[in-house]
């Protein structure tokens, strides 16, 4: 598939995750994908295959409330499309909001996405994922 070809199935995925379509987005993926995800619990760590995908789209559902996503530029080149974007979200057990600027890297191989790797502010969503506790006098 050509570079163009696979930013369009980039912006393809993201108007799916927008109105919640995740099946959309996971018929867009290798049945082999790598998915790295940033290093913020209970969502860190490497998903593999479709169902790893899945498994990590249901653990950001049950986590956070996104306000904003926000695509905002694709760099590509062979196989390999950059995106660059913002989000905003609010946690579901804190009730706190952050707002992160994100690189979203993938790598393609026959209008599939083989390999996915996140790169945020992984302190800003792990204050905001974090409940306060009160101080003790």
């Amino acid at each position: 598939m050509s570079v163009e070809g696979n930013v369009q199935v980039l912006k393809e995925a993201y108007a799916a995750f927008n109105r919640g379509d995740i099946p959309a987005i996971l018929g867009r993926l290798s049945e082999k994908v790598e998915w790295i995800a940033p290093n913020v619990e209970p969502v860190a760590g490497t998903y593999h295959g479709r169902d790893g995908a899945a498994q990590f789209f249901r653990k950001v559902k049950e986590i956070v409330e996104f306000s904003a996503f926000e695509p905002r530029e694709y760099v590509a080149q062979g196989d390999r499309v950059i995106a660059l974007g913002n989000y905003k979200g609010t946690a579901h057990a804190t009730g706190k909001s952050y707002g992160c600027d994100w690189v979203m890297s993938f790598t393609f191989r026959d209008g599939k996405v083989t390999k996915f790797q996140e790169f945020t502010d992984t302190a800003a969503i792990a204050a905001a994922l974090t409940a306060t506790s009160a101080a003790t006098a």
